[in-house]
């Protein structure tokens, strides 16, 4: 990691083609998600350049300071999976047999459009990219309380446009 430090990439793209390998394979064995493993291993080796000054060798290893980003980062994504499925069960498919169908995506994203502008961009953010609120707030500009009220305004109107919708097509049916 010294060599790292130093902003020796070529150091950093060696310690990738290192390590790469073993970190997926504990994230996909964690999760059982491929794509989310991906993500994973790609934001953790991010926050691990990013946060290169703050690796300590007396303290561990670099495998062992990219594990914990990693684990950090999958607990923090799982807890929020978990968070938008009590909010919005049809939004995230509890299991692969439960894939969202491409009709239900377009009226999901359909809705999404409906919200208001200001209201649509936190939504987004946060679903779709995955961000924590405080990020929000420096990308659209606002406080993070406002990013906070806006969700919880938004996902009450996609949950209303939603049950608008489902019912329609109980009617057409």
């Amino acid at each position: 990691m010294r060599v790292v430090k130093e902003e020796d990439e070529e150091a950093f793209g060696q310690l990738y083609t290192l390590l790469k390998p073993s970190l997926f394979s504990f994230l996909f064995r964690y999760t059982r998600d491929e794509q989310l493993s991906a993500d994973l291993v790609q934001d953790a080796f991010m926050k691990l350049h990013r946060y290169k000054n703050n690796f300590h060798p007396d303290k561990g290893s670099v495998k062992t300071y990219l594990f914990q980003i990693a684990y950090s980062l999958m607990i923090t994504k799982l807890n929020r999976r978990k968070k938008w499925r009590s909010l919005i069960p049809f939004l995230i498919p509890q299991s692969s047999e439960e894939a969202i169908n491409s009709a239900d995506r377009i009226t999901i994203r359909e809705a999404i459009m409906k919200l208001p502008e200001n209201h649509r961009a936190v939504i987004l953010l946060s679903y779709y990219h995955d961000m924590p609120h405080a990020e929000i707030a420096e990308i659209i500009g606002i406080p993070v309380g406002t990013v906070k009220s806006r969700l919880h305004h938004s996902l009450k109107a996609l949950r209303k446009l939603l049950e608008v919708e489902e019912l329609e097509q109980r009617k057409s049916q």
